[in-house]
């Protein structure tokens, strides 16, 4: 059954576009630091991307009925920024196209799973794409810090940025058909 406009669904797929415009900004001014005079902003910049790596690749998993790749949330080492930027941008590019495949039943199907934690939990894989929506969001708020203390300006980067930027035609108060 195809996306209704207007659902859920639907808006879903528009936000996650907006996820990969918004970490797209965020890589880049996290590439502006200067690493050798604020070494502790682009080390915690690089743990907070590596920890949105990671859960969007567990949580993939959980969606596929795959086994967990990583035994935990965040890792001993952290990889390079280019490293962690390309897997980003990889799992972006799957959740789009997982979201996009996605029918209304799986929409609304419950996907059961274990935590990192060993707990057990239960989603529906809406609620599942909506978290890596949530979670993504909070943790570039969270970079934004960090580009602060580094005196780098950080990206406007919310929703409203995103709609006006790529939909011009909006300035002048026409939505898209």
């Amino acid at each position: 059954m195809p996306v209704a406009a207007g659902s859920g669904q639907a808006l879903c797929i528009d936000a996650f576009a907006y996820k990969r415009w918004a970490m797209q900004r965020t890589l880049a001014a996290v590439h502006a630091v200067d690493a050798q005079a604020f070494p502790a902003s682009v080390a915690f910049a690089r743990q907070q991307l590596n920890h949105i790596a990671l859960v969007e690749a567990l949580f993939r998993a959980r969606l596929l009925d795959a086994p967990a790749p990583h035994a935990a949330t965040n890792s001993a080492e952290v990889p390079a920024l280019a490293v962690l930027a390309e897997r980003l941008v990889d799992s972006d590019r799957w959740y789009a196209g997982y979201l996009a495949a996605l029918t209304t039943a799986q929409w609304d199907a419950p996907v059961r799973f274990r935590f990192a934690d060993g707990r057990d939990g239960c989603m529906t894989r809406g609620e599942i794409l909506f978290h890596i929506l949530n979670h993504a969001t909070y943790h570039r708020g969270a970079i934004g810090h960090a580009l602060d203390l580094a005196g780098v300006a950080h990206p406007a980067d919310t929703y409203t940025v995103f709609v006006h930027e790529t939909q011009p035609q909006r300035r002048g108060g026409v939505l898209p058909a």
